[in-house]
């Protein structure tokens, strides 16, 4: 065991990386996976794990693709089941291996022994492919290595588009796939920076989701050969900052098969934009690298994140264990075609949950088998990347693509999520990665999208203590009460449970506010314009907007009647809905300018100028920028309304006490009576800010549901003071001050004004 250093640390002994304070953990990194160089880069030693195998031999390449290996080495087991051997340099440079070393394995088992005989490309030793204990091996494919630190390609790419090359069966077993598979690319010891971090509370944050690529691809401010890459992105930190956003969240940066885009630009076919179909947890992705040279996406993604930390901006990305891109089979009834890149060929049944026979893959994803979460060892992987990804690259948080499969207590012929499960990968990754303290500090912050396909997996408030959620009930509700009043009941009480932090959901297990995150859209559905646009999807329209197929067909969208005006409104009444509500906010790539995608609400394969962000604006969506830009900035001045804890009567059973009041439009507080209503749709809020350290004694919150408007009557607004508007998102106010700035609000009048709000919008008032 290690007991005292990481297994970065390990990888990187000879840069001196120090662990984090308080990081290091013994478990993570044991196995020491992976190929790495000795500290005089004298000689390289290759560990890869497999239980199964009766025979692994290691490729060496000069060249990435296209060309035979240089060298062959035959891998010893140990007692741990990892396979190794060391390799002087001195024996690479004499096979030709004069600079950069690529490599991957070939493995042998039980339904492939070895055969002397055996050639590239011979089926000499085979049995099955797939036998009654579900291994997969085919030593004629070359797998690369899980635990590579950067991938030379993808499978697919504009140099090599046969996908079969890659496939078992009977059509397919035979083809020997070394020269034009993805290697394992050796990285020699180096050193970057990646700033400081920063260490701000969850509490406080303003998440901005986006894609790495859709955030520069269409920006003429940034260098044309920059566009849409790490270094790109890296530009655009200050005007994350100046939008307010504390954490940038990417779609997923580690490898992905997606050099297919730019085999067939322009279309759809087989493109996969948003990267959801991962080949290697450690390397970063080479198609959003402006230098692809070996070792390039490395520096060039830690050079981004160093920009952000440097601009104060943490950065998060989008994690995907539930499954690989290796994905399922090729057919639904033929068990012996399935894709042999990595995990597959080395321990099939390690590396991914099966059905009960082990002939097949078991899927809660739609989009290929689990990963079997389950298990020690591709527990291993997932943290031992993870940990990298901390401390070497320099990531702050992740979320987790449907997480719900890293909560499966079942390896094989089941699914069942369990948080009280210590075993399962959920509550591992809690021990092992410290997970940020409530008030800041060093740490992760781990955010969970709670839910899968079938079995138990929609699991909204179902996580263990440590783990924030995307919280799906608050979209939901807000969704509904915007846009299906009177087709779809929403209850005051309800509303008054999301503004005020979703206690229904998180308090019981020991958590606050702040691990509800909260989110009006997210990258896959419609925009936060066409939610407010759109009646229903439009996702088979031409390029560059579709087509597209899938997505939900329940959006909870409308288009307010087809007025561009009222649009334009409900947008703002959705986007003061999250700055106004206990939780952390999460907003969207261009929402803050009205992005729209012509209402198609499933891009996931559109690398597009459609689907990439805009930067040239109408008057509208300069306006629309300025009104985000200061709620984000009165959120962020009013701790009042980013609570580290629970208010003091907020669960909306009745009138509330110390620090939140719930009042109705007459001015009255709000009692049983009002709450059990079904047909009451407007509520008002008073939020006491002096025991948060508020600048503003008080602030009021009214939202008129109704199709009409309705009058408020205000509440005291404290001792000596009068209430000032900080926006009403009607249409009278629109314009460049719809937000007043700080010092421009204005006066509203004392206790009992009455004040009329328009149908579907928001009054936001502080006391002064």
């Amino acid at each position: 065991m290690i007991a005292a250093r990481k297994f970065v640390v390990l990888l990187l002994a000879a840069a001196s990386l120090a662990a984090p304070a308080g990081a290091a953990r013994a478990d993570i990194g044991t196995q020491q996976l992976g190929a790495r160089y000795d500290a005089g880069q004298r000689s390289i030693l290759f560990r890869v794990y497999s239980s199964r195998a009766t025979r692994v031999e290691l490729d060496l390449y000069a060249v990435s693709l296209g060309a035979p290996e240089a060298a062959t080495y035959v891998l010893t087991q140990d007692a741990g089941d990892v396979w190794s051997v060391k390799v002087p340099v001195s024996a690479l440079r004499a096979a030709g291996i004069t600079g950069t070393v690529y490599y991957g394995y070939r493995a042998w088992g039980p339904n492939w022994p070895y055969d002397p005989a055996w050639t590239k490309g011979s089926a000499a030793g085979f049995i099955s492919d797939v036998d009654a204990a579900g291994n997969r091996f085919d030593p004629n494919k070359l797998l690369f290595d899980p635990y590579a630190l950067e991938l030379s390609h993808d499978p697919i790419n504009p140099n090599s588009s046969d996908a079969t090359v890659f496939a078992s069966g009977a059509n397919y077993r035979t083809r020997d796939s070394g020269p034009a598979a993805p290697k394992g690319i050796v990285l020699p010891i180096g050193r970057s920076s990646i700033g400081t971090k920063p260490a701000g509370a969850q509490k406080d944050d303003i998440i901005y989701e986006v894609h790495l690529r859709g955030l520069t691809e269409n920006d003429p401010d940034v260098p044309a050969a920059y566009r849409g890459t790490y270094r790109g992105a890296a530009l655009k930190a200050g005007y994350l900052a100046s939008l307010g956003v504390t954490a940038v969240e990417f779609l997923p940066l580690q490898e992905t098969q997606n050099d297919a885009n730019d085999l067939r630009p322009n279309t759809t076919d087989g493109v996969n934009y948003w990267g959801y179909e991962t080949l290697n947890y450690f390397a970063p992705d080479r198609r959003y690298a402006s230098d692809r040279s070996p070792g390039g996406p490395t520096r060039e993604v830690k050079a981004m994140i160093k920009a952000f930390h440097d601009a104060g901006i943490k950065v998060f990305i989008d994690a995907v264990y539930n499954h690989t891109g290796e994905g399922g089979a090729w057919n639904s009834n033929d068990k012996t075609t399935y894709n042999l890149y990595s995990f597959r060929g080395l321990d099939n049944p390690t590396y991914y949950s099966l059905t009960a026979d082990l002939q097949y893959s078991w899927d809660n994803t739609g989009v290929g088998g689990n990963f079997n979460t389950y298990n020690p060892i591709a527990q291993n992987l997932i943290v031992d990347s993870l940990a990298y990804w901390r401390d070497v690259i320099g990531i702050d948080g992740f979320r987790f693509d449907l997480a719900s499969v890293l909560g499966n207590t079942c390896q094989h012929g089941c699914y069942n999520f369990d948080r009280m499960d210590p075993n399962t990968a959920l509550n591992r990754i809690v021990r092992e990665l410290k997970p940020r303290p409530a008030a800041g500090g060093s740490g992760v912050d781990l955010i969970a999208e709670p839910w899968a396909i079938g079995g138990n997996s929609f699991q909204v408030g179902g996580f263990p203590s440590g783990w924030s959620e995307w919280n799906g009930l608050y979209r939901d509700s807000m969704r509904k009460a915007q846009n299906e009043l009177g087709v779809v009941p929403v209850s005051a009480a309800t509303l008054a449970t999301r503004f005020s932090g979703s206690s229904d959901l998180y308090q019981n297990n020991g958590r606050q506010p702040w691990n509800s995150v909260n989110f009006m859209v997210a990258h896959d559905g419609f925009t936060l314009k066409d939610l407010y646009s759109c009646n229903s999807p439009n996702n088979k329209q031409p390029w560059p907007f579709g087509p597209s197929d899938g997505g939900s067909t329940s959006n909870d969208s409308w288009d307010q009647g087809g007025a561009a005006a009222d649009e334009r409104r409900a947008a703002r009444t959705g986007l003061a809905f999250l700055m106004l509500s206990a939780g952390t906010p999460m907003i969207t790539g261009g929402d803050e300018h009205l992005r729209s995608l012509q209402c198609n609400n499933n891009p996931y394969d559109l690398d597009s100028s459609g689907n990439w962000l805009s930067y040239s604006f109408t008057a509208d969506q300069a306006n629309f920028d300025i009104f985000v830009q200061r709620m984000i900035a009165f959120r962020k001045a009013h701790p009042s309304l980013h609570p580290q804890t629970w208010y003091s009567g907020s669960d909306a059973s009745g009138i509330g006490t110390a620090q939140l009041q719930w009042y109705t439009p007459a001015g009255t507080a709000a009692d049983q009576t009002y709450w059990n209503d079904p047909g009451n749709h407007a509520i008002a809020w008073q939020i006491d800010g002096t025991g948060f350290g508020d600048p503003a004694s008080a602030i009021y919150v009214a939202y008129n549901g109704w199709s009409g408007a309705v009058n408020f009557t205000l509440p005291p607004p404290g001792s000596g003071k009068s209430w000032y508007r900080v926006t009403d998102t009607c249409n009278w106010a629109e314009g460049p001050d719809t937000a007043a700035a700080p010092g421009n609000e204005s006066l509203i009048g004392g206790p009992g004004t009455n004040y009329g709000l328009c149908a579907r919008a928001v009054l936001l008032l502080i006391a002064k």
